[in-house]
């Protein structure tokens, strides 16, 4: 058997090249700053005070990348400890990093499972990792005892229904290709895929793409050698077992019930979620925020005007103007395409919004009293916010001791 980490030393995964750090920055859920503010800390935390936050199993850095960089342009301290048990994988992290010139960061070889050795942590980043392991409770119960008081975990472990036809092939490939090594069952599971009868259902889902970009796209999806799915409810149950609880889902709306159908009368809201997932049915990836056990948090609320919104994938002024002109406003994701539709009274708000901004300075330009303001941003605030559009934190507008 191919161990994980001899998969991870021949192909670091994701494939990544150092040098295009020059040109882009990948971003996404969870580890973006101003998300983890809004769904752990309601949107105030003091920026000012530095960020300690460990990325557990961080591979070649796409996480701790752009935790580093969003801070770093926000003027934020902060202290990163990266720990990954490949050498390769490191290398291209800290080879990342190196270009951009990001510093406060610590790179170590090492396990998830030793995370508290590594000291407390106000956040950890842990994103396809703890579905890799023999046993992903000790993972997740390895990072509980790493996070300091107030602190909170980013995760992401895989889906079962929008990975539909990976988990055959991946158990085929195991039982034939046992005692070979990396490449030999790379270049052989290659054809294997290639010659798939068309309606196979792996071939049907359209979800899938890793095998397409590189070999280590390819090698994790269809060959990892230990890799478990979580369905919402395996997720939750995993949680409540090891000391966390589910905060939030990065794109609650996914999970939401109620968008896709009614939901039955005295239908719990973990059978509601679990419902959604199966009637979606593309969900890849289960990305969200937990918290301790017991200790729920109340995420950041635009009923407290002193809030600072942000947008996140979309600019306020082309927003606004197709808002104003009643257009239905389109939401790609990878799990699905959606249609918004505000009302055309909120055209001047979002026009308002630029991050720098309170919720009352915003209301009080597009000349709105608070109530007539409220009505408005109700229904803003929920399409927007449930879809990962906006966001509140205020990050960026203080000021660094």
């Amino acid at each position: 058997m191919v161990t994980t980490r001899q998969q991870y030393e021949t192909y670091p995964y994701p494939e990544r090249d150092p040098a295009d750090e020059k040109t882009r920055l990948i971003t996404g859920s969870p580890s973006h700053p101003m998300e983890m503010d809004h769904w752990l800390w309601g949107g105030v935390r003091d920026w000012s005070q530095p960020l300690r936050a460990l990325v557990a199993g961080g591979g070649t850095g796409d996480g701790l990348i752009q935790l580093a960089q969003m801070l770093t342009a926000a003027g934020a301290p902060y202290e990163i400890t990266y720990i990954d048990l490949s050498e390769a994988s490191r290398a291209i992290a800290e080879a990342r990093a190196e270009t951009r010139g990001l510093t406060g960061i610590t790179f170590h070889t090492g396990s998830l499972l030793d995370a508290a050795s590594y000291g407390q942590f106000d956040y950890i980043d842990c994103c396809g990792v703890l579905h890799h392991l023999p046993d992903p409770a000790a993972g997740f119960r390895a990072l509980r005892a790493a996070l300091a008081p107030g602190g909170g975990l980013g995760f992401m472990v895989y889906a079962p229904y929008g990975r539909s036809g990976v988990y055959p092939l991946q158990e085929a490939f195991g039982a034939i290709f046992a005692g070979l090594d990396p490449q030999t069952r790379l270049e052989r599971a290659r054809q294997i895929v290639k010659a798939l009868p068309e309606g196979h259902p792996f071939h049907c889902n359209p979800n899938l793409g890793d095998h397409h970009a590189s070999d280590a796209g390819f090698y994790d999806l269809l060959l990892h050698g230990q890799d478990r799915a979580f369905s919402v409810t395996d997720l939750l149950e995993t949680l409540e077992q090891t000391g966390w609880q589910l905060q939030t889902f990065a794109t609650p709306a996914l999970y939401d019930l109620s968008r896709i159908t009614a939901r039955p009368e005295g239908m719990s809201e973990v059978e509601a979620m679990a419902a959604a997932e199966k009637l979606r049915g593309t969900i890849r990836v289960q990305v969200g925020y937990a918290v301790p056990e017991g200790a729920p948090r109340k995420p950041a609320k635009g009923t407290n005007r002193a809030f600072i919104p942000h947008l996140r994938g979309v600019k306020a002024t082309p927003l606004a103007q197709a808002v104003a002109k009643g257009k239905p406003l389109p939401v790609t994701l990878k799990e699905l395409k959606t249609t918004l539709r505000l009302p055309r009274e909120a055209a001047p708000i979002l026009a308002g919004i630029d991050g720098r901004r309170s919720l009352a300075q915003i209301a009080s330009g597009a000349g709105l009293d608070p109530l007539a303001f409220g009505m408005i941003w109700t229904k803003v605030e929920r399409d927007l916010v449930d879809w990962g559009l906006l966001l509140y934190s205020s990050l960026g507008t203080h000021t660094a001791r």
